[in-house]
């Protein structure tokens, strides 16, 4: 195996396990496996949160145990099906890609919004 098939493995899976345990769009394969729990904090306030109802719920709650079944499924299907598997990890592993490296600039991109509203704020209070 190359190094580049890889890191494509590596991306592919990451994407994966994103997909299942956070995205939006697979909530629905969720949904069945929580309950919601009815919370107060200190304040008193009420907050919903939701909870696995059993150990399938726990493996598409937990990033980790998700991320050894992405793992074997994209490691078992590129080592006996190379020519069907190659095309889902060639999408898969960029669009990890793409993930990791919007991370980095919405990050970068809080990061400055937050500066500018304190130095915003800082010559509000300059100017008073």
């Amino acid at each position: 195996m190359s190094w580049m098939s890889y890191i494509m493995i590596m991306l592919a899976s990451y994407r994966l396990t994103h997909l299942i345990v956070f995205d939006k769009i697979t909530e629905f394969i969720r949904n069945p496996f929580m309950t919601k729990v009815y919370r107060k904090d200190e304040d008193g306030h009420t907050y919903t949160k939701k909870v696995p109802k059993n150990n399938f719920g726990y493996l598409l709650n937990c990033y980790w145990c998700s991320g050894i079944w992405s793992a074997m499924l994209i490691g078992v299907s590129y080592l006996f099906y190379p020519r069907f598997s190659k095309k889902i990890i060639f999408i898969l592993s960029i669009a990890g890609a793409q993930a990791i490296l919007e991370t980095f600039v919405g990050v970068g991109t809080k990061t400055i919004h937050y500066l500018t509203s304190i130095e915003k704020a800082k010559n509000e209070t300059e100017n008073n």
